[in-house]
């Protein structure tokens, strides 16, 4: 790009995003509000460096949370310098990870075409590890093990260095972890496979003991960018750490008040603690906001102002004024979602002329709200897609299908080999499965491998010992012809050779769908040219069947990178995968008190301050109209439970808000004969609002706890007398914190603790 080109491009950022985009070396954090340009700060200086700097782009890592946001900073860059800037590593830390890993994998023991086992193939072989030692899988969880597992690596504890921090004086269950990690882990290199999580630890262990592959990369990568780096772990951390030790050059970009992810192990402090971790560091802030009406920020900037453990910073915006902020009380959760669908119909209907379906997003805590909404839209003909509901490659069929490539890419993949072994039915039952299993484990042998000599096994049935060998056979065929098959080709022949269609059609009715999902993965396939992978280097392509690298791409798909933003139709998703997109109009719903927030965020105030940066996101995802729903009961785990309004909400100032009730609700008014005093800072604004007070119902409240408010006196039959100092959860999750007289603070649980009212004081 000609260098009159850079200028006007820098000419046209506002004052502290060009102070950002210039910066040139040295340490940087570029605390990003909402909707503030980063994507175009980190992009610009990319260009930046290029042209102005000399900076060849094989030297800079540019690093992402999503592979969308990564494929969208790539075209950026490429249309910012003429060209596709051919050699610079742009990607999320895995697949940045998966990339260092496939080129020194037998540095640590693994052949490079390792397998990377998803979610459920990960816990399915938590599963068996447990089995293996004898531990009951009813007992310890599964997904327990795997997530105390996920939270040591994401710690870089290794499995010996758990298991000497959890021995003796630790609880049964991480007892039990200490002894399933190291054989968890054993298990997966026995089968040339990784989790998600080893794709971040393995490339910090490979750094950190190997300093020739170390020196390289150091060498190679002149500066380091990431976004979104308050949802960095610790393993993320340390991979940036060491690669910028030396040179420094490391500008990160985020947003303290959108940390949410430290459920999974994303550590705030990373960014807090940003310039006493790179001594020197410029700091700046972008508060500029192009997204947001000036009501939607000041709501946000008063609930995020809330939170103790930030860097503080305020949004602001051009756009003078704009809709007040809807409240919507509803009955329930279908009247919710009646709710949500009528008010999108009316505005689609005779709204702007600019609202097309897909202007409209839906949002909630937890997916299981999602099942009453998706009722109504399917209902109402309105047309609407979820992020983050069975994903395309979690399907059955699609799972067996990616099961034969996976075990053809990597013959050691047992998890592929037992999920495929009999799938189409062949004669192989579980009795020789299981003998085969048993003799493979006495040899010290991989399962495809004894299936091979399945028929000199002792032990093994003659006739499903024929199979397996026959099996075993087919596998290895088109093991061969993988390495010189395009996988389209190679799929579509291999899924007819296997009989899956008649396979599928012997299902009955979903049996029709699972084969055009099958097609579909199909076409995907014949559309994947790896030659074309703008993201790849021409020898990482050269050294890695296609095959592999359609593996690795299938891996690797989020939830969010399958939003598809030209289908008209309303996205519906969880607050967590909205992270990062807005919209015209947004709704949240389910905005009440023990569900959002959680209960348990009262047990912990770092977990209270991380849903509250959680609605932050929410409220920040809007760019015109943002609407509040809350139900007075909602159906919880079978049981209706009582809905208090979130205190989110009243964090925003009344000025803001328009108070309204659902129809039902109305409609429960007009016919009430013994109401009830609501709330007064909801009093409705009656003149030509054309919304519904909400004063007064009569409408019945599964109320399964008694209500306690801060400062009465109550009495416990072993406590004695005591005061109210805290109330927290709601429904049967109530509990209250006194400092009872003679014995101190406790916390108990409502329903089980039979406390009274003292009325002697």
């Amino acid at each position: 790009m000609p260098r009159s080109s850079v200028s006007e491009l820098l000419d046209s950022l506002n004052p502290e995003q060009r102070v950002a985009a210039e910066h040139f070396e040295g340490p940087s954090l570029v605390l990003a509000g909402a909707g503030s340009g980063k994507t175009r700060v980190l992009t610009t200086r990319i260009a930046h460096l290029v042209q102005e700097h000399g900076v060849p782009p094989e030297r800079i890592l540019a690093v992402t949370f999503t592979n969308k946001a990564a494929g969208e900073m790539r075209e950026r860059i490429g249309g910012l310098l003429g060209g596709e800037p051919r050699g610079m590593w742009v990607g999320t830390f895995h697949a940045l990870g998966v990339r260092i890993l496939r080129r020194h994998a037998p540095r640590l023991g693994w052949e490079r075409t390792f397998t990377i086992f998803d979610a459920e193939q990960s816990l399915r072989q938590v599963k068996r590890t447990l089995e293996s030692l004898d531990f009951d899988p009813k007992r310890f969880n599964p997904k327990g093990v795997r997530s105390m597992m996920s939270g040591a690596k994401n710690q870089l504890v290794t499995p010996g260095q758990f298991q000497q921090e959890h021995g003796e004086g630790f609880d049964l269950f991480a007892r039990a972890v200490a002894k399933v990690y190291p054989a968890y882990q054993a298990a997966l290199k026995d089968q040339n496979a990784m989790d998600f999580d080893d794709l971040l630890v393995k490339p910090v262990e490979l750094l950190q003991n190997d300093q020739t592959v170390l020196g390289e990369y150091r060498r190679r990568f002149a500066f380091l960018l990431v976004d979104e780096y308050q949802d960095t772990n610790h393993a993320q951390f340390r991979f940036l750490q060491l690669l910028a030790a030396e040179h420094g050059n490391l500008m990160v970009v985020g947003d303290d008040d959108q940390s949410i992810y430290g459920w999974r192990g994303a550590d705030l402090r990373n960014i807090l603690d940003f310039e006493s971790t790179w001594p020197g560091s410029m700091v700046v802030r972008l508060e500029r906001n192009y997204r947001s009406t000036a009501v939607i920020l000041e709501a946000a900037n008063q609930v995020i102002a809330e939170n103790v453990n930030r860097k503080g910073k305020t949004l602001r915006t051009d756009r003078e004024g704009g809709e007040k902020i809807g409240v919507v009380e509803c009955f329930d959760e279908n009247d919710e979602a009646r709710v949500v669908v009528d008010e999108i119909k009316a505005r689609y209907q005779n709204g702007p002329a600019l609202h097309n379906y897909r202007d409209f997003a839906v949002l909630y805590r937890t997916n299981a709200q999602s099942r009453a909404l998706e009722d109504a839209f399917r209902r109402s003909g309105v047309p609407y897609q979820i992020v983050g509901g069975v994903r395309f490659y979690e399907r059955r069929e699609i799972q067996d299908v990616m099961g034969y490539l996976r075990l053809v890419s990597n013959p050691l993949d047992e998890d592929a080999f037992l999920r495929v072994v009999n799938y189409p039915r062949r004669g192989i039952g579980n009795t020789t499965v299981a003998r085969l299993r048993e003799a493979a484990a006495a040899e010290g042998a991989g399962l495809l491998e004894a299936a091979s000599r399945a028929t000199t096994l002792p032990n093994v049935p003659t006739g499903g010992a024929r199979q397996l060998e026959a099996f075993a056979e087919l596998v290895s065929t088109w093991s061969a012809r993988a390495a010189t098959t395009r996988v389209g080709p190679l799929l579509e022949a291999l899924v007819d050779e296997l009989g899956l269609y008649k396979a599928l059609e012997d299902e009955g009715p979903e049996g029709e769908d699972r084969i055009d999902n099958v097609k579909e993965l199909i076409a995907g396939a014949l559309d994947f040219n790896a030659e074309l992978l703008d993201e790849l280097d021409p020898e990482e392509i050269d050294a890695f069947s296609e095959l592999d690298l359609f593996l690795q791409r299938v891996a690797l798909v989020a939830d969010v990178d399958r939003l598809d933003g030209d289908v008209d139709s309303v996205t519906m998703m969880t607050l967590h995968n909205a992270k990062g997109l807005e919209f015209p109009v947004v709704f949240i719903t389910g905005l009440e008190d023990g569900l959002f927030p959680l209960s348990r965020a009262y047990d912990e105030p770092a977990t209270m301050e991380e849903e509250r940066r959680l609605f932050y996101v929410g409220v920040t995802r809007a760019r015109d109209t943002l609407i509040l729903c809350h139900a007075r009961q909602r159906r919880r785990a079978g049981e209706y439970m009582y809905g208090r309004l979130s205190p989110f909400a009243e964090s925003i100032p009344e000025a803001l808000l328009v108070p309204r009730v659902s129809p039902r609700l109305e409609s429960n008014h007009r016919r009430s004969s013994t109401p009830h005093r609501s709330r007064p800072r909801f009093e409705a604004e009656k003149a030509g609002s054309g919304f519904v007070s909400e004063e007064t119902f009569d409408t019945p409240i599964n109320q399964d706890a008694p209500r306690y408010v801060k400062g009465e006196r109550v009495l416990h039959a072993t406590f004695g007398s005591g005061t109210v100092k805290e109330v927290t959860g709601f429904g049967k999750d109530t509990k209250v914190t006194v400092d009872f007289d003679d014995v101190g603070r406790k916390r108990l649980l409502v329903r089980y603790a039979n406390l009274e009212k003292d009325w002697t004081m």
